[in-house]
């Protein structure tokens, strides 16, 4: 078996070696050796790594065109992903001056991409706002950003170092906004279930990838608490999944109030009954004269006598 995997093609091997590097390919390809541990969990981290950029590079399209579709961002928090933008902005910069291996990182730029994407377009669904100050918030905003971005590039190394800490106050605000408003309405919106199941997975994944490849423990103490946070938003979304926005409970329990009392029903009082009168007595009635005819003026005819 060794004589065929030593012997596989250039492209193949090349390929190989510029995934888990010259080494491992040796041991575990060429030599089959499944005993090398190390070079297993090396192989494992890679293979991982490589699916979460693929997986990055598509994981907010799907929300992307929730919004679009629905000409909504209804459930989407607008600072939650001002605040997620900023904290993936630091991480790939702090990642790649640090020359860290692309595959350990490199989701964080399509998800920046996406991030600023969804922010622009939260700004531009946002109600009860003009049409020119929708545009012009979505040009501040992108502006802010891309300034932000060009800063964190000049800056010296260690600064940048103690940004990538602020990644992890970042991290938890960028959550926060976004799991109150799903717990203050009942419910997620347009908020997408295979961006926020997509995360889990993959936080989870790069626990594994850091501690592998990295050793950093900034960097992996970022991706746990995220971890931990997008577990709350999917825990939401199966609770609320199904459920369109609720009124807040004192309008619900006014409206339930009047659907379940009756109509007024017309009252028995106020239906007039002729008072009693008593009968007139006999010498009354013979001396009361008969009525008049109304339709005569009141006056009286006789019978003419020839």
């Amino acid at each position: 078996m060794t004589s065929i995997t030593r012997n596989l093609p250039w492209f193949i091997r090349d390929l190989g070696i510029s995934i888990v590097g010259k080494k491992c390919y040796t041991s575990l390809i060429e030599n089959l050796d499944i005993g090398d541990v190390e070079c297993i969990k090396y192989s494992i981290s890679k293979g991982l790594g490589i699916g979460i950029v693929v997986g990055g590079s598509i994981v907010k399209v799907p929300q992307l065109l929730l919004i679009v579709r629905a000409q909504s961002a209804r459930g989407l928090s607008l600072p939650a992903y001002i605040l997620e933008t900023l904290s993936y902005a630091i991480t790939l910069e702090y990642a790649y001056r640090n020359e860290f291996p692309f595959s350990t990182y490199g989701e964080n730029l399509f998800l920046t991409i996406q991030n600023v994407l969804i922010t622009i377009l939260i700004i531009l669904y946002a109600p009860r706002v003009a049409s020119t100050d929708k545009t012009a918030n979505a040009v501040i905003a992108s502006l802010g950003m891309l300034v932000f971005f060009l800063g964190c590039s000049l800056i010296p190394l260690p600064m940048l170092a103690v940004l990538q800490l602020t990644t992890l106050p970042l991290s938890l605000f960028s959550k926060i906004p976004q799991i109150q408003q799903n717990y203050r309405a009942q419910s997620t919106g347009q908020l997408s279930a295979f961006a926020v199941l997509s995360q889990v997975l993959g936080c989870a994944a790069r626990l594994f990838t850091t501690a592998t490849e990295v050793g950093d423990s900034i960097v992996a103490a970022g991706f746990a608490l995220a971890l931990v946070l997008n577990l709350v938003l999917g825990a939401q979304l199966w609770m609320y999944w199904g459920r369109d926005d609720v009124e807040a409970p004192a309008a619900v329990t006014e409206k339930v109030k009047a659907r379940a009392s009756p109509a007024p029903a017309a009252s028995t009082t106020s239906t007039s009954v002729p008072a009693y009168k008593p009968e007139p007595a006999s010498w009354q009635r013979a001396a009361t004269p008969p009525p008049s005819s109304p339709s005569l003026g009141g006056r009286k005819w006789a019978r003419k006598v020839d």
